[in-house]
């Protein structure tokens, strides 16, 4: 009999394992609720010596470590998700209009300045009187330095 191993389709979906078949963000997120969890319950032990007690304490501060090594949606941790839903709710404002940059209105506003700066440039050559030409003697000599 031949032996079938399934293979996925997305292949984007396969994580690289590294140890016991567990992930690095497994395997860190793991390691970090043993760090917390057992100095906890060893210490809620002796200071109680209820045994539950100390056993539902431990869990309450291990599992928000095994949720953060576990969770993921749409391939994203859950960091990310978290992130953009701060963002989408909290931080972004509510109403956000669509605008476009229309390249025709920023052409007709270029055109209307032009027109406006034409105008003005056109008054004031209006309002500055002319200058009277000097008048010369008909002799084109006199006037001019005599030259040795």
């Amino acid at each position: 009999m031949a032996a079938y191993i399934p293979v996925p389709r997305d292949l984007s979906r396969v994580k690289s394992k590294v140890f016991f078949n567990l992930t690095k963000r497994q395997l860190i997120c793991f390691g970090g609720a043993a760090l917390i969890g057992v100095p906890v319950f060893f210490l809620m032990k002796k200071a109680t010596s209820n045994i539950s007690l100390s056993v539902m304490c431990m869990m309450v501060l291990m599992l928000p470590l095994f949720f953060l090594a576990m969770y993921e949606r749409d391939g994203q941790p859950f960091e990310v998700v978290a992130r953009h839903f701060i963002e989408s709710k909290f931080i972004r404002p509510k109403i956000r209009p669509y605008q476009t940059d229309n390249y025709y209105s920023i052409l007709e506003r270029q055109a209307q300045a032009e027109k406006e700066v034409n105008q003005i440039v056109r008054k004031k050559q209006k309002n500055i009187p002319k200058k009277r030409k000097r008048k010369t003697s008909r002799n084109p000599s006199a006037g001019r330095p005599h030259k040795a």
